[in-house]
């Protein structure tokens, strides 16, 4: 994919779209800390998203794992805060991102060894692969723009009030 055709298909709109929604659902569970919203976002697909921590690849933050039954969002132990990077792998979540899923040949693997193989891999799509481009641009924005929109809540008083009047407003 070219520079031009990349720049062409990122579109600011879609993932503020996506952050209306996902503050939407948060504002039906009365959600206003990141790791409720993942909560909310987890029980109104009906499918299961845990959160854990484990030592990761050199340059990996976090994860996100597919499996048959639920997703798992794995965040680096090593980092000073997690926030930032739960709200990037919900961003996977929400666009539906094409991921690897999890074969169960995997899950007798130790994590490290998954971590080191899912580093490399993805490294290498990054080189071969413009729509990781896209999809980690994705992402991260909707996580800069949710992050924002929580930091907002919690700034202006009780949260589910403050989306509510937001919502309101349009």
């Amino acid at each position: 994919m070219t520079e031009s055709r990349a720049q062409s298909s990122r579109s600011y709109r879609r993932v503020a779209a996506a952050v209306d929604a996902v503050c939407a659902v948060a504002a039906d569970f009365d959600a206003t800390t990141l790791d409720e919203v993942v909560q909310a976002i987890s029980a109104e697909r009906r499918r299961p998203i845990e959160i854990a921590s484990a030592h990761l690849g050199p340059g990996v933050c976090g994860q996100r794992r597919s499996f048959p039954e639920k997703d798992v969002i794995v965040i680096a132990s090593a980092l000073p805060s997690r926030e930032h990077t739960l709200a990037h792998e919900l961003g996977h979540i929400v666009f539906d991102h094409p991921g690897e899923p999890a074969a169960e040949v995997t899950l007798e693997a130790s994590d490290d060894l998954i971590a080191y193989m899912l580093s490399q891999r993805a490294h290498q799509q990054i080189v071969d692969d413009g729509e990781d481009d896209q999809c980690e641009w994705e992402a991260e924005t909707f996580a800069n723009m949710l992050m924002t929109r929580l930091r907002v809540f919690n700034n202006r008083g009780a949260g589910v009030s403050v989306l509510r009047f937001d919502e309101a407003l349009g």
